[in-house]
């Protein structure tokens, strides 16, 4: 069993990561104020001088940055990769990432702050995950599934969509935030204790296990991949693959899943209905652009043994 200093100094870094965010100074200031002057701390003037403050060269706290956005998705994807075991296969995984890469580019949003990143998980389910900040995760199952380099770009195209729309993020309960930034300004004025850093570990890993969840348990909503698909197809259409291969890849999805598995079936709406809304897509029926040899070769070599 891993040791109780172990846990509390895993912890501590993942605190110690997620607190080099910048925080907004004038939701910081107000609530810094309003409890400082609740307490006694602060005079109602000097409170009042500090909203002024905050509010002059702050904005309310709304946007999560890159920066933030890199912290969670790396702390998620080390819960993903607590789950599963990496696959090691150099060559397969260099061509996942230079055709992410590629297709990365292409989207509404190319640039992360980490960079987008992508890795096999060594698992035999049929599933993908796509962490905030860019960290996308394929299983050899659903690199099985897939026929040609169209139909693994679908797949991989699907998933910068959520990256691109920030889906994860949105699995945060505005309140974990709220808190971590109370005690952040109750604690501004004097040195934080054990017992309020154990309050904001426990909010910022909570925000972890909401997008964790989301991504291996709940699963997005019907809109969210709706948008993500809209995504994809752009996505696909700009580096010149046929998005027809995101249906034909939801086709094989239905044949192999089970209702109630592990996989894919339980974390994404039925293909059938997916399926519906992609056909509906500006652009999905135009004409197919030609699909150069070398396109089969290079998935074949890399994709052998998978």
């Amino acid at each position: 069993m891993k040791s109780r200093l172990w846990i509390f100094t895993k912890r501590l870094a993942l605190v110690i990561a997620l607190f080099t965010w910048p925080v907004s100074c004038e939701t910081v200031s107000d609530v810094g104020a309003t409890i400082g002057q609740v307490t006694g701390t602060l005079s109602p003037q000097e409170a009042d001088s500090i909203r002024r403050v905050g509010s002059a060269v702050g904005r309310t706290f709304e946007d999560i940055t890159p920066e933030q956005e890199y912290f969670i998705g790396r702390a998620v994807s080390a819960t993903i990769l607590d789950s599963y075991s990496v696959y090691d296969n150099p060559e397969a995984t260099r061509y996942l990432n230079l055709l992410g890469q590629a297709l990365a580019m292409a989207s509404d949003k190319p640039v992360t702050f980490g960079g987008y990143r992508f890795l096999i998980l060594d698992s035999d389910e049929i599933n993908a995950f796509a962490a905030p900040g860019g960290f996308i995760f394929v299983s050899r199952g659903m690199l099985r599934l897939c026929q040609n380099e169209d139909e693994l770009a679908a797949v991989l195209a699907h998933e910068i969509g959520h990256v691109q729309h920030a889906h994860g993020l949105r699995a945060i309960k505005g309140a974990r935030l709220t808190s971590a930034f109370t005690i952040l300004a109750i604690e501004s004025a004097r040195t934080l204790g054990s017992a309020e850093l154990a309050d904001l570990v426990d909010a910022f890993e909570g925000a972890i296990t909401d997008v964790s969840n989301t991504l291996m348990v709940n699963g997005y909503s019907r809109r969210l991949e709706r948008e993500a698909d809209e995504a994809a197809v752009t996505i696909m259409r700009r580096v010149g693959y046929d998005p027809r291969a995101l249906v034909r890849m939801l086709e094989a999805m239905d044949e192999q899943l089970e209702p109630g598995g592990l996989d894919f079936a339980k974390t994404h709406p039925a293909p059938t209905s997916r399926i519906r809304d992609i056909v509906r897509i500006r652009g999905f029926n135009a004409p197919a652009p030609p699909v150069p040899e070398q396109r089969m070769v290079r998935f074949q070599q890399a994709m052998a043994g998978i």
